[in-house]
């Protein structure tokens, strides 16, 4: 075992990270220093400072890094269109970059040796975690107890905390493990490990239930400078106060739930329940406005671009080239979309019914089913152009299909010559 005098624990307060600064002092004899970042965890960073010193840790920081998250990590995955496997809004995948960046910083600043998380060895957390130490703080060792220790379920971990008097926020009688972020909130393990459990009413924190939701639709505006949102409802706001804002709207409404089995990193399928009730209402309004305010085949190209931000932001590739390369191309295309788009939500439903903007290249004029400005005779050319690589591939399957003719069918070959030309 390396010997380490001195190390940054990447700390929240939950089961893993509370046994974890125990565990190091018996197994390392080394000094803990607990780093918390406040990514909008609300009520969970309340206490942590003495529950850290009282479970044997030497230092304590806590990191409000709220307003840094939502403006450049939030927000430059909202203008990327980046959504995993079509569902999954990337809310745990985009803190991690953040938080493990704040810890180096932490763990340079007070002469850390190595750097401790608390992740799973099956999960994707504990990527996304060790990338980000690579590219920021190679130098620094690195520890991940799950991959060492004897544990090898929650249950025995309680039993661990237990044992030591370790208060923890989780009991056999409620094993999920919860992940709670301005972005987000996700519920897995427990009954849920079951994919064909349905989720108990009483699981879900930041959304209402859609049929318990207002009986009266609501309507939100949202506006956009250059693909990053700065208003709500005509109020300007900073980013954290947005997202928060859209929380409340939206989850009042039972916005934003979705129940996905995904493909992790590692290979192994992951059933997850998320709520994202604010990030699903700027999701649905931004694609709307690049509808009006990107090109055809600008817009096609950042969908499929998308896909692969997507994936880099989920297997913890936050601190690659490609991605920087990603965010000046999306930058580019987003210069365009500024604008006002108006949603109504309904009993879990975020339906566009207005979109505006000064970079607008819809046209009412060429949309209506008014001829007038539109000369209906250049589509003929256009579509002999367009359709000459499909006269091309018939022409072929026909020669194809006169050649196999059978020499006394004589109709048939006479038709197939014709049509061959």
């Amino acid at each position: 075992m390396t010997h380490f005098k001195k190390v940054a624990l990447a700390y929240s307060g939950g089961l893993d990270t509370s046994i974890i600064i125990p565990w190091l002092k018996e197994n390392y004899g080394c000094e803990v220093v607990a780093v918390a970042v406040d990514v909008g965890q609300a009520e969970e960073t309340s206490g942590l400072a003495e529950k850290a010193y009282q479970t044997g840790a030497c230092d304590f920081h806590l990191i409000d890094a709220r307003e840094e998250f939502a403006r450049d990590y939030l927000f430059p995955v909202l203008k990327a269109g980046a959504i995993y496997e079509k569902d999954y809004l990337l809310g745990t995948s985009t803190a991690r970059p953040l938080i493990a960046r704040k810890q180096v910083e932490i763990a340079l600043a007070t002469g850390c040796d190595a750097l401790a998380h608390g992740c799973t060895g099956k999960g994707n957390d504990q990527v996304r975690f060790e990338l980000a130490y690579q590219a920021l703080a190679p130098e620094l060792g690195v520890i991940a107890p799950w991959r060492e220790w004897s544990i090898i379920s929650r249950e025995d971990a309680i039993d661990y905390a237990s044992s030591r008097g370790i208060p923890v926020p989780v009991t056999k009688k409620d094993p999920y493990s919860r992940d709670r972020n301005l972005w987000h909130l996700s519920h897995e393990g427990g009954p849920l490990e079951d994919p064909s459990f349905e989720p108990e009413p009483s699981m879900f924190k930041l959304t209402a239930d859609p049929m318990a939701a207002p009986e009266t639709p609501e309507k939100v505006a949202i506006t956009f400078v250059a693909g990053v949102p700065i208003a709500v409802n005509g109020e300007a706001m900073s980013p954290a106060a947005l997202v928060s804002k859209l929380n409340e709207i939206g989850g009042r409404n039972g916005v934003g739930r979705i129940d996905i089995v995904e493909n992790r990193l590692v290979g192994i399928k992951s059933r997850g329940v998320y709520e994202t009730p604010g990030g699903t209402l700027l999701v649905n309004a931004i694609k709307a406005l690049e509808s009006i305010t990107l090109d055809r085949d600008s817009a096609h190209e950042k969908e499929r671009i998308g896909t692969r931000y997507a994936e880099l932001v989920y297997f913890g590739q936050w601190f690659s080239p490609l991605k920087e390369a990603f965010d000046a191309f999306v930058d580019a295309l987003s210069e365009a979309v500024t604008g006002t788009v108006t949603l109504k939500l309904y009993k879990g439903n975020a339906t566009v019914i207005g979109r505006t903007s000064p970079n607008s290249l819809y046209s009412e004029a060429l949309a209506s089913f008014n001829m007038t400005g539109y000369d209906a005779r250049d589509a003929a050319g256009f579509i002999r152009v367009f359709g000459l690589p499909t006269r091309g591939r018939y022409r072929i399957e026909s020669r194809k299909s006169l050649d196999e003719t059978l020499p006394g069918d004589e109709v048939t070959a006479a038709r197939l010559r014709k049509a061959a030309g």
